[in-house]
């Protein structure tokens, strides 16, 4: 009886284990992927950040020794981090300009840049909902949170929801409150 209830139990754990290994499989490839943390932050990489600044050198090497291939000049606007080393972000704009600049010029603050003229901040997380207002190309936006399609954005004073696919600076899995 007493090798009955082992055999029964053992046949239940390993039933378990088929059923983990059976919905790991449903799992979105997306989220399968492993999570990379920056070595220094231990924080996500990618992930995106704002130029503190109204101007930051972003330099080919990180160091001051390297040579400065541009200068942002926009204060508040989103850029990915890619990579850490010491005290220096290797970062990218939207049209994938970047290089390496020292972390004090970033901010956590997250902002998006608006991708096509004309897009309608919302007042729901619907296609069909009213317009708070319309952005042109290039504005950039303060995030406030985001839905899997949606995310609530405000600029100049107008809060509303755009669609994920017509801003920059959030990752199409990204979801927050």
């Amino acid at each position: 009886m007493k090798l009955q209830k082992c055999r029964n139990a053992a046949i239940l754990a390993v039933l378990v284990l088929l059923a983990g290994v059976v919905e790991a499989k449903d799992i979105d490839e997306a989220e399968a992927q492993p999570v990379i943390l920056g070595p220094v932050t231990r924080l996500p990489l990618p992930r995106f950040v704002s130029l503190k600044a109204d101007t930051g050198n972003v330099r080919r090497g990180p160091s001051l020794t390297h040579r400065v291939d541009w200068v942002f000049q926009r204060e508040d606007m989103p850029l990915e981090i890619t990579a850490e080393f010491g005290n220096w972000r290797r970062v990218r704009d939207m049209d994938g300009a970047g290089g390496w600049m020292h972390y004090t010029l970033l901010s956590g603050v997250r902002t998006v840049v608006v991708l096509k003229d004309y897009t309608p901040f919302r007042v729901r997380p619907e296609v069909g909902a009213d317009p708070v207002a319309y952005a042109e190309h290039g504005v950039v936006a303060f995030l406030e949170k985001c839905l899997p399609d949606w995310c609530k954005i405000s600029a100049d004073g107008n809060a509303g929801w755009a669609l994920k696919t017509e801003i920059w600076g959030v990752t199409a899995s990204e979801v927050s409150e």
